[in-house]
């Protein structure tokens, strides 16, 4: 097996295709493949650089005279808790959690599904089969886990949200998420994001990576309301948004 360095690592880039957060732009992928001993070392450099593991590749967009997209990070150890995220935290206080291997089941799946009919109707992922899902959280080549909330106070305790994290040296870096389209009160999104800050606070780590920010897509610029959040630009590395 080959076992890519920095120095030996081969880039590859996308052909253009319809944005999916800007209406009438075209976007374009800078990609490589984690594979071997140090997908590991590997995945935490790029992804310091702004790219982001899809599977067993790992990538950053490369749009032509465009930077909307944007990778950010909650600085976990001075995160702000507003009004509204206590509330969340709150509201969902008889939720238990479990921390458990990167291994797909089918009640996460049904549980999938239902999420992707309700929030992205069209989308490509609605196709996906149970396969597609087993290889979206099992093919990692880096250390995965998968985070379950349950309802404790119910009988049988439910699933009620999923989200799939890759374990990184510094912090946590959340892959996908999906929760009970039925469950609308309780802020699922939100809270899962908030207990990711508090379980990288609890292990004395600094950062929830959070992949893109969006200014201008109504599904990707709600990141910014998670501070301090810092953006990655480029050469200067990682600054704080103002």
């Amino acid at each position: 097996m080959t076992d890519h360095t920095p120095e030996t690592t081969q880039l590859f880039l996308t052909a253009a295709m319809p944005c999916p957060y800007l209406p009438g732009k075209q976007e374009r992928k800078l990609f490589t493949h984690l594979s071997g001993r140090r997908a590991s070392s590997l995945h935490h450099l790029l992804s310091e650089n702004g790219f982001r593991r899809s599977q067993n590749l790992i990538y950053r967009p490369a749009c032509e005279a465009c930077s909307a997209c944007q990778s950010v990070r909650i600085v976990a150890e001075k995160f702000e808790e507003s009004r509204r995220f206590r509330r969340v935290q709150r509201n969902n206080g008889d939720l238990s959690v479990e921390v458990r291997p990167a291994v797909a089941t089918s009640e996460q799946y049904d549980l999938f599904k239902r999420y992707l009919e309700s929030r992205h109707q069209g989308g490509g992922m609605t196709q996906m089969s149970f396969v597609d899902y087993e290889y979206m959280v099992e093919d990692t080549p880096v250390q995965s886990i998968l985070v379950e909330y349950r309802s404790a106070e119910h009988p049988d305790q439910p699933l009620v949200a999923v989200a799939l994290t890759d374990v990184m040296p510094d912090g946590l870096s959340m892959v996908y998420s999906f929760y009970d389209p039925d469950l609308a009160h309780r802020s699922l999104g939100t809270f899962l994001i908030l207990d990711h800050v508090e379980q990288v606070r609890s292990a004395g780590l600094s950062y929830v990576y959070l992949g893109y920010w969006v200014k201008d897509s109504p599904k990707m610029a709600y990141k910014v309301q998670y501070r301090p959040l810092e953006v990655q630009k480029g050469t200067s590395g990682w600054c704080p948004i103002e």
